[in-house]
């Protein structure tokens, strides 16, 4: 069954809808509505493009150069020479998914008839999309305000068929080559068009919906690795009961505390040390307060999903065109309340990291381990074991310590003080896309380790839910033994992890995770 229709209209999209078309594929399609809404407010600009008194944005300049009236025979280079002139990115190339995540929440914005483009403008821009034709866009250049700028920019070049792309096959080609190859006219810009092809804060909300699409994967995947190693170091499940936890009832950490429940049921180990014999009557705070730490994570992320949803529902332009028809500026497409959770959503994943790094690093010291051979190798001092995987996360960890100072608590004036106060959203999504990467391979390693220390329990087994994830690990990645080269290992243990096959492992005994 094939990737279904997105249909773009005014109303807001669904997170679904925007992974679907930036990581799937999916293709899309302008509804009747968008499009009548589109040609009303085109005819608006048209009308006060006519006028011989100045109106921001349709027949004057921009930024602080908006006190310029334009005549009516250079406002078509007007437009030109904005999307040329902004298209000023710099640095390496921005991922596929993001430039799709970006071109259809600006498809979806034009959608809204709140931008005054000409019809065929936002069918053009559809086009692309389905023609899986990804404008290059390149990592510096947006402040956060107005919006993405250059990064939009390089889209609307696009667009007028001028800069590079990559065609359906990821070739880097000439637009006007791959447009020409797609069948699609390059668009010849009109009054007004320029701007609202490029005030927006699509980028950094596209960038955020994927941070969010990743982090509910990865925040399970954290869960099933604080249970593998609760169970390989002999813990105590005791601090999950249900009535513990309802004590502080944050719903985070009432689901992380279920998923652990549930992870934990029917193990051996775990039944192995119940009697009254056992002294572990406190593990430590990376066993312990695992819920406290993922669940606190998950709040944050439903925070976010929030404040991605307000913004999705919104038109970001400036000026905007408004129901009655004025053309009037406004301050929208300032991306503060996106970078304020991009940056807080950086937070958490260092800390759930730096949570998952403390657990691997006991399970292979031999005096925290309770009978675990030192660095879980095979013939300790002949064999490191997993010792070096546990220096690659605390490498990876120290970055996002780093990646978790906020970008959106700076700000550099530009435009000639006019733009005094930027949101640097942008730069706080590029960091976040680094840190939830950098996350997905520390908890890899995490599951990596914990899984050979459950191997290493045997004949003693782990409950259906952790043994069913160590099974599907090991058609990947073979039993403990003799060193080897563990690189490729650490490579698809996180390849795993990232897209769920560990989690779905473990969610075929206990039924969905929360």
């Amino acid at each position: 069954m094939g990737v279904p229709m997105v249909e773009v209209g005014p109303e807001a999209l669904t997170f679904a809808q925007v992974v679907a078309v930036a990581r799937d594929g999916a293709r899309v399609a302008l509804t009747d509505e968008a499009l009548k809404l589109i040609g009303e407010a085109r005819a608006h600009i048209e009308e006060l493009s006519a006028l011989p008194r100045p109106v921001y944005g349709v027949s004057t300049g921009f930024g602080a150069l908006a006190t310029r009236h334009i005549a009516p025979e250079l406002r078509d280079q007007l437009q030109l020479n904005i999307v040329r002139s902004h298209a000023a990115g710099s640095g390496a190339e921005v991922e596929r998914e993001v430039v799709r995540a970006l071109m259809l929440l600006r498809l979806r914005t034009l959608a809204t008839g709140r931008t005054g483009v000409q019809p065929t403008t936002a069918r053009t821009m559809a086009g692309l999309l389905n023609a899986g034709i990804t404008p290059q866009v390149f990592e510096y250049g947006s402040l956060g305000c107005s919006g993405d700028l250059a990064p939009l920019a390089h889209v609307a070049l696009a667009l007028i068929g001028e800069g590079s792309v990559r065609d359906a096959n990821g070739e880097l080609k000439p637009a006007a080559e791959a447009l020409g190859e797609a069948g699609i006219a390059p668009v010849k810009l009109a009054a007004k068009e320029g701007l609202a092809l490029l005030n927006g804060t699509d980028g950094m909300l596209g960038m955020l919906v994927l941070a969010i699409d990743d982090l509910r994967r990865l925040l399970v995947a954290a869960d099933v690795a604080a249970a593998m190693t609760v169970e390989a170091l002999l813990g105590t499940d005791r601090v999950f009961a249900a009535d513990l936890q309802a004590l502080r009832p944050h719903p985070g950490q009432a689901a992380s505390a279920a998923n652990l429940r549930a992870l934990l049921a029917a193990s051996e180990i775990m039944e192995s040390h119940r009697g009254p014999d056992c002294t572990r009557v406190q593990d430590a705070y990376s066993l312990r307060c695992a819920p406290q730490v993922h669940g606190a994570a998950r709040d944050t992320v439903q925070h976010a999903e929030l404040v991605a949803q307000r913004e999705m529902a919104s038109a970001i332009d400036n000026p905007v065109v408004l129901p009655d028809g004025r053309v009037e500026s406004n301050g929208n497409f300032h991306g503060a309340p996106v970078a304020y959770v991009l940056d807080f959503l950086a937070v958490p994943t260092a800390d759930v990291a730096s949570m998952s790094e403390r657990r691997t690093d006991r399970m292979l010291d031999k005096g925290r381990s309770y009978g675990l051979p030192a660095f879980l190798a095979d013939d300790p001092g002949v064999d490191s074991g997993h010792m070096i995987a546990q220096y690659t996360q605390a490498g990876i960890v120290s970055e996002l310590k780093r990646l978790a100072a906020p970008a959106s608590a700076d700000s550099i004036p530009s435009s000639a003080m006019q733009e005094d106060h930027v949101s640097m959203g942008w730069n706080a999504a590029r960091k976040l896309r680094r840190a939830v990467d950098g996350l997905a391979q520390v908890i890899a390693v995490e599951i990596l380790t914990a899984a050979r220390a459950l191997d290493l329990r045997t004949p003693l087994r782990p409950g259906p839910a952790t043994g069913a994830v160590v099974a599907r690990l090991r058609e990947a990645v073979p039993p403990p033994g003799p060193d080897r080269y563990l690189a490729p290992e650490i490579a698809a243990a996180a390849a795993l992890v990232r897209d769920g096959s560990l989690v779905a492992a473990a969610e075929a005994v206990t039924g969905p995770l929360s």
